[in-house]
């Protein structure tokens, strides 16, 4: 008897781990046994996406449990990236193509966006760009080529949509298979982040580094964690992640210089934030 409940407990948390693992960019077939824990952008969390979820459900948990190593500020060792990005569109001192809806809402004491501007409602195709705040004044550091969700955004994410959510979004927890690189935030190494090795080989890497975003999930939580305060309906485990080509089933990933150039410079006492969303959404 004892036996076959271990058997039953370890199938469970099998499947929980594929369930976080199944989805982002994967095209192929799914296998959805569980609540996804959030390696996987199957989704997003958070209400209405274009709503800010910069105050959600904070959580407790400081470490990863038994699986990983979590780490938080103090033994960063990263720089910030100095590599200014040029555009002739760029307006000193502002947020460019960020419109007032969602400019009022980010927190007064956030000091670093990551502006991810889609190139349209439902385009694959993105750019990430870092803004750093002195005073009033915004400056754009750096941008990156990226992808979000496969079928593009919404305002209104569910499971399964393959869309990522338009709204603005607090950066607190990163992890990933690999070491951390010097991260700001607090970072959870841990092999469960690996994908499935099922997958096609050009996703295998996906989740070498990840950041959470903070829809649908519980802050102060390893990336992975599965809890959703607002739902299975509402989707989770939206993250900056490491790109694959190709479009998401909700994240939002860049190249690998990108994570670790994001990983090293987001300061949480710089109260980091996303704003994410299609042009004509981020301009409303």
């Amino acid at each position: 008897m004892h036996n076959a409940l271990r058997a039953t407990i370890a199938t469970a948390v099998a499947g929980t781990l594929l369930t976080v693992l199944t989805a982002c960019g994967h095209d192929g077939p799914t296998r959805h046994t569980g609540p996804a824990p959030g390696a996987g952008d199957t989704s997003d969390a958070g209400g209405t996406s274009g709503t800010s979820n910069t105050s959600g459900t904070t959580g407790a948990s400081g470490t990863s449990g038994t699986t990983g190593t979590r780490r938080g500020k103090a033994g960063a060792t990263g720089t910030p990236a100095t590599a200014p990005a040029t555009a002739s569109d760029a307006v000193p001192g502002q947020l460019h193509g960020i419109g007032g809806r969602l400019r009022h809402r980010i927190p007064a004491d956030s000091r670093q966006v990551v502006a991810v501007y889609g190139s349209g409602r439902d385009s694959a195709d993105s750019t990430v760009v870092l803004y750093t705040r002195q005073g009033a004044t915004w400056t754009r550091v750096h941008s990156w080529p990226a992808h979000n969700g496969k079928e593009g955004w919404t305002a209104d994410h569910h499971e399964g949509d393959k869309r990522s959510p338009v709204g603005v979004f607090t950066l607190t927890d990163a992890g990933g298979v690999l070491a951390d690189p010097g991260a700001r935030l607090p970072y959870t190494r841990s092999a469960s982040f690996a994908a499935p090795r099922w997958w096609d080989r050009s996703h295998w890497h996906d989740f070498d580094y990840v950041i959470a975003i903070d829809y649908n999930r519980v802050k102060g939580s390893p990336p992975d964690d599965p809890t959703r305060p607002d739902g299975e309906s509402k989707g989770g485990g939206i993250w900056l992640h490491m790109d694959h080509g190709s479009g998401t089933s909700g994240c939002v990933s860049l190249s690998e210089e990108g994570m670790r150039s994001l990983l090293r410079t987001l300061d949480p006492d710089r109260h980091p934030v996303v704003v994410m969303g299609d042009k004509a959404s981020l301009t409303a």
